[in-house]
């Protein structure tokens, strides 16, 4: 790496991190319930409904200016489990309920260090089940990026464990599998994202795990939880990006236990 690209890494690296610092120390002090508001000029592009749930905001997005459809996707976004929906995001969310014409719901679910994982699926949960009685598991979708990719996977594979309607499609944007970065393949990206800093992300993961939990309960790092009853995920990843590898690393999780299960099957029919 050159001497230029090298001071350009530690730059963004500083910035990211007081950004996060930032983040923890706002919302600790002195926001205590950060809460997501719907930035102005949103509402002419795409019809907005604030609901409560919980106490808490759940917003749907349906097109405006098109047929609504049958489709619903359930969204989680991201931002480290510290960070509120951005105007970049309500942008993105009004773009995809006018591309598709499907109604999105997107929960404006608890913060890291305020709350922890036990508080996001003790929303999550519930919601869930509620929107899948309003909804056919056929049209539904569940469908997240970075944290909020690695909330909808921990999602999905709850949804598989208590034997609950599964929904129609998983689709994950570079989602964060695993707040642990112990991935050695980590460092080799890391040279060449400039956006995100595996060390910074490591501790905005401890504080979504929660004081004294463990950063492997697959409700924090999906990766680490039950892949046997996972089907229809779509993931879609970048190569410049940290998050990159364990993508890569979950694919050849569930290449190998497929292939176990098929081994078994034969062994089985033979007998």
């Amino acid at each position: 790496m050159s001497r230029k690209r090298k001071i350009v890494a530690i730059v963004a690296t500083i910035i990211f991190g007081i950004a996060i610092v930032n983040v923890l120390l706002y919302v600790y002090f002195f926001q205590g319930n950060i809460t997501s508001k719907v930035p102005e000029g949103i509402k002419e592009k795409c019809n907005v409904k604030e609901e409560k749930f919980q106490e808490r905001n759940v917003f749907v997005l349906t097109p405006k200016d098109r047929v609504k459809t049958k489709k619903a996707i359930l969204y989680l976004h991201g931002g480290s489990y510290v960070a509120e929906l951005t105007p970049t995001y309500w942008e993105f969310l009004s773009d995809l309920t006018k591309d598709t014409g499907a109604t999105i719901i997107v929960p404006d679910y608890p913060l890291a260090p305020q709350y922890n994982y036990t508080d996001v699926f003790e929303m999550m949960m519930p919601l869930y089940k509620q929107t899948v009685k309003k909804v056919k598991s056929e049209n539904l979708i569940v469908m997240g990026d970075s944290a909020g990719g690695g909330m909808a996977l921990a999602l999905v594979q709850k949804i598989g464990q208590e034997e609950l309607t599964k929904p129609s499609k998983t689709i994950l944007i570079s989602p964060w599998l695993d707040v642990t970065m112990e991935n050695p393949e980590i460092r080799e990206v890391q040279e060449r994202d400039k956006m995100l800093n595996a060390e910074l992300l490591k501790l905005a993961g401890i504080s979504y795990a929660g004081e004294g939990e463990d950063t492997k309960n697959y409700l924090v790092s999906p990766i680490y939880g039950p892949i046997e009853n996972l089907e229809n995920i779509v993931i879609y990843t970048g190569t410049y990006d940290i998050l990159n590898p364990d993508v890569h690393k979950l694919q050849e999780m569930a290449k190998e236990k497929r292939s176990r299960n098929y081994s078994k099957g034969n062994r089985g029919s033979s007998t």
